[in-house]
């Protein structure tokens, strides 16, 4: 029997659709330019002695790191493979939590912009290396609450039995009852509205000194509100894609190969796009975060001349030297 088996796939019904490779190569275009700019993080000591920038690195890693486990659910699916419930339940953890840290830190980002213009005196004494680290555990600790919540809910409704049973893995699997459902919904609801108000509140302030800010103090001010004003899209972007799960489950009960059409949308515009979008825009609108990048990719290319021209030197010279 399956007594050692944690998964069942179906591959000879199922192939590799055009759609699931064009995700495949999007997943990798889009780790590659994050995995550029984690590389380019670690370049300057400047940008892991400032908080700002590693605030930048963690909502690359967690960005990253969904990238990769909603791949992975998104393959399985494709290929009809069941994981015993156990192993789907590690996987949603990862899943549950790290969806919510990127939008989370987003708005420690605000915060610490507000702090720069609008306390600059204290900034250095709030934003210092040591805080930022504590601040990275405030942020895990604040988004593994919806996921300890959901958790609770599957552990108090589920039967033993069910842990050992085969399914598809989702995070829509946790939803045995449908109050579990509204109870995801508004702990997450609140989170966003809580967010919500923090960069609205930042941007306010910001908007305060901008207005009385003169000369130099002005142009840093004016940078510092586009930078909120991003950070409140990336929001956005992060709360639609929050609300996609109950677009889906109402298209469901329409009809199946609609759903999958709006699943497929769903994910490559409001899941990956803002992956790499966010991070990048972020990345470009720094000047010392570009500068940096740049260095980077003219080092590599300049090192992959050069071992051109010794391949093509070795090959066409060092073959025509006598003996």
């Amino acid at each position: 029997g399956n007594g050692n088996n944690t998964l069942i796939c179906v591959f000879l019904h199922r192939p590799l659709t055009d759609r699931v490779m064009t995700v495949q190569i999007l997943v990798i275009i889009f780790l590659c330019i994050n995995m550029l700019l984690i590389v380019t993080f670690f370049k300057k000591e400047s940008f892991y002695t400032s908080a700002r920038y590693i605030l930048f690195f963690v909502t690359l890693l967690s960005d990253s790191f969904l990238l990769i486990t909603t791949d992975i659910l998104l393959i399985l699916t494709n290929f009809r493979c069941s994981v015993q419930v156990w192993l789907c339940i590690i996987i949603c953890l990862f899943v549950i939590v790290y969806s919510i840290v990127t939008p989370v830190t987003l708005t420690a980002m605000t915060l610490e912009c507000y702090v720069a213009i609008c306390m600059p005196l204290r900034h250095g004494q709030l934003c210092s290396t040591r805080s930022t680290m504590y601040c990275i555990l405030i942020i895990h600790g604040l988004s593994s609450g919806p996921c300890i919540v959901i958790i609770s809910m599957f552990f108090a409704t589920a039967s033993i039995s069910f842990y050992s049973q085969y399914t598809i893995c989702s995070v829509e699997m946790f939803m045995l009852y449908r109050w579990q459902d509204h109870a995801r919904s508004a702990v997450s609801q609140f989170y966003f509205m809580i967010m919500g108000i923090t960069i609205a509140f930042s941007y306010v302030q910001i908007m305060k000194v901008a207005k009385a800010a003169s000369g130099e103090n002005k142009r840093s001010t004016q940078k510092g509100v586009r930078t909120v004003i991003l950070h409140g899209f990336q929001l956005l972007l992060c709360l639609v894609q929050l609300w996609t799960p109950f677009i889906e489950s109402a298209v469901l009960q329409i009809d199946f190969s609609l759903f999958l059409n709006v699943r497929y949308f769903n994910y490559v515009l409001f899941s990956l796009t803002p992956k790499c979008l966010s991070p990048l825009i972020y990345g470009l609108r720094d000047e010392h975060f570009f500068l940096a990048l740049k260095n980077l990719i003219f080092k590599v290319k300049v090192k992959q001349i050069i071992g051109l021209f010794d391949t093509v030197y070795c090959r066409v010279f060092m073959q025509n030297v006598p003996e």
